[in-house]
């Protein structure tokens, strides 16, 4: 039974997702502004950096000047910045997102005319305005299309530019900036509300899901950046800068996991927590609160505890922290904020590692709580199809209740992109790590680039997103390969990509010479008759283990001491693959003890339990160099083929189950 999402909460959920990545699209590229401006704000204001280290600087100096205040009250940079520069370049980023650059000068124009009409920066306009001017003068190059004479096009295309930006401006001045002005006093006056009544941490309990969801920078960026701006244009400072950038609740579950955590996500949380604490890429703690999603009450109650913090002891930044890195969060916190930040940071983190613990401590699951394993819990819970990769990994394998997807080798592959939701974060770190594995591989040609899923073109080969986003990037790239992953450091999904890219190149452009055959036993195949045994003895994964390990062993393919390795890699990450299969093979670190590469086949026709799942067939695996993903891919061929399941039952010899896995030739 195949496993697809009921359409209107999937649907619902990537819509929302759409809306909110739109509003951020317009921000996160422009977030180097509103950092300038809040420099500037901090430096040169009244009672700034500059004018609070000496009383030499008076109302008629150039701090005051620069500044806007004293005898300058009416000029200097901080005023018009957030007034002017900051909406404009919202509102011309929104054109160009809808209708390129004609929609970026068309947006531009029409965002003037609120920031005119209005008494408040007109963040909430310009996002209005600035897709409305794009989307206005598309449809107006679209009525001439293809009509005007030859010769008059600069002319016709200028002027319908200027006109319907003109137009366009009045309307946003008489209409949309009065509009926006109420609705972003009424926000102020809600915002006001929450602190006066001490509401505020109740924002968490929608903030920390939210951002889960993938809605974090449609959040902070599109919501929270808009209404902190205007507050901190008044007051210096703005608390909503850190409701969402708070770094403390993703350190205290990291921490957590990295002490209490089992499998992959133990050994994964480490690496995490220096990306997600200094680096600032949030992202990087999703996947281990979408494995275990009562996780989330972590990430909540560390959340309320910093923001109670920061209420109690009045702090704030004076701009956003972009990424949210901790780094960022001091370099914007406003001079009166340090105490209350530290605290906050420090509370959010301890708050979320206690909670955090404890439901790690006393979780009744007794099996591997690996991202890998999770994964296919994880879109049975959201009711997401598997999107299988051609090697077969534990997280790219589920049970027979989910569809699987063998990827199909292409002509070539020469583009890749890392897709995630504001192209910023994960997808920055994964394509990071994928551009080394595919450089290290000798495909220096191949490109490997991030970008948000709002901003993608079915221009690439090969598209790679979080599971949780794939729908999403395949409504934009319909043309490209999709490879899903669920863990942004170690994703096994990228040994895959290497190998799909290195197979298209030859399938591309073949070698004139013969290729270099892996290292194999002395038949010259890598799975041998004598390495395979149609009735299994073993009564337990363990034993199953020595069993296949045993005869990898007898064959020479490996030392004694491998099969010691086969154990601590179960212990560690359960190879427990789903389709009545499991695949133990050793640790990275038991490299040296393989001689060439080797594979044995034990069948149990009465199947044996492995972590709760029955199991008829172990492979037993032992990969010299890289071999061992060629083996996994055409495993994997076999048993995504129920009839080639049923081949391998009803074999009575070992030649035919030989015959099934092709002799298992690369």
């Amino acid at each position: 039974m195949s496993i697809s999402p009921p359409e209107t909460r999937g649907g619902a959920r990537v819509r929302v997702q759409r809306v909110g990545t739109f509003l951020s699209s317009m921000v996160m590229p422009n977030i180097g502004a509103f950092i300038a401006w809040g420099l500037l704000t901090a430096l040169f204001i009244q009672k700034g950096w500059i004018e609070s280290l000496t009383d030499r600087w008076g109302s008629g100096s150039w701090v005051a000047h620069i500044g806007g205040w004293g005898d300058y009250a009416s000029g200097g940079i901080v005023a018009p910045t957030i007034t002017y520069l900051l909406p404009i370049l919202i509102g011309a980023t929104g054109g160009r997102i809808v209708y390129d650059t004609r929609g970026a000068v068309v947006g531009a124009i029409a965002t003037m005319g609120v920031i005119a009409g209005a008494d408040v920066p007109m963040f909430m306009g310009a996002m209005i305005m600035g897709p409305l001017g794009g989307w206005a003068i598309k449809k107006l190059d679209a009525l001439w299309d293809g009509k005007i004479r030859p010769g008059f096009e600069m002319l016709v295309n200028n002027f319908s530019a200027g006109i319907g930006g003109a137009m366009l401006a009045v309307v946003g001045f008489f209409g949309i900036g009065p509009l926006v002005s109420a609705f972003s006093r009424v926000a102020g006056n809600a915002v006001n509300f929450l602190v006066n009544h001490d509401l505020l941490p109740l924002t968490s309990l929608f903030i920390e899901p939210a951002k889960v969801l993938f809605l974090n920078n449609a959040v902070n960026h599109g919501i929270l950046t808009p209404l902190g701006t205007t507050q901190a244009s008044a007051n210096g400072k703005s608390i909503l800068f850190l409701l969402e950038a708070n770094p403390g609740p993703g350190l205290g579950l990291l921490v957590a996991v990295a002490l209490f955590g089992k499998g992959a996500a133990k050994l994964s949380a480490p690496g995490a927590i220096i990306i997600h604490f200094l680096g600032g890429i949030h992202e990087i703690y999703f996947p281990f609160v979408l494995m275990k999603p009562k996780l989330i009450l972590a990430t909540i109650t560390g959340g309320m505890t910093g923001v109670f913090i920061n209420v109690v002891f009045g702090s704030g930044l004076r701009a956003p922290a972009a990424p949210g890195s901790i780094i960022a969060v001091y370099a914007q916190t406003a001079s009166d904020s340090y105490l209350g930040v530290t605290l906050s940071v420090l509370g959010a983190a301890g708050v979320s590692f206690v909670v955090a613990a404890l439901l790690l401590r006393t979780d009744r699951d007794t099996g591997e709580s690996d991202l890998a394993g999770a994964t296919a819990a994880m879109e049975a819970m959201k009711g997401k199809r598997s999107i299988a990769s051609a090697a077969l990994v534990p997280s790219g394998f589920g049970d027979t209740s989910q569809t699987t997807t063998t990827l199909a080798v292409p002509a070539a592959i020469s583009t890749i992109v890392f897709a995630c939701d504001a192209g910023m974060g994960s997808s920055a770190m994964g394509a990071s790590v994928l551009r080394k594995k595919i450089r290290d591989a000798g495909f220096a040609e191949v490109s490997v680039v991030n970008q948000a899923i709002a901003s993608l073109t079915d221009s690439y080969d090969l598209v790679v997103t979080h599971t949780d986003l794939a729908e999403r990037a395949r409504e934009r790239t319909p043309s490209a390969i999709h490879v899903s992953v669920d863990d942004f450091m170690n994703s096994p999904e990228y040994n895959e990509i290497v190998g799909l890219v290195s197979r298209a190149d030859s399938a591309a452009a073949p070698d004139e010479t013969e290729p270099a055959e892996p290292e194999t036993g002395s038949d010259g195949a890598m799975l041998a008759l004598d390495s395979i045994v149609l009735s299994g003895t073993a009564r337990t994964s363990a034993d199953a283990i020595d069993e296949a390990g045993g005869l990898l062993v007898a064959a020479g393919a490996v030392d004694g001491s491998y099969v010691e390795a086969m154990h601590e890699r179960e212990r560690s990450v359960s190879t427990y693959m789903g389709n009545g299969l499991a695949i133990p093979h050793g640790t990275n670190e038991a490299k040296t003890s393989i001689r060439h590469t080797g594979i044995s086949v034990v069948r149990y026709p009465q199947a044996i339990e492995w972590n709760g799942k029955p199991v008829e067939f172990v492979i037993g695996i032992a990969g010299a160099g890289d071999d061992h993903l060629a083996l996994l891919t055409r495993v994997a061929q076999v048993f995504v083929d129920k009839d080639q399941i049923e081949r391998l039952r009803a074999a009575q010899t070992p030649g035919e189950i030989q015959a099934v896995l092709g002799n298992v030739h690369v």
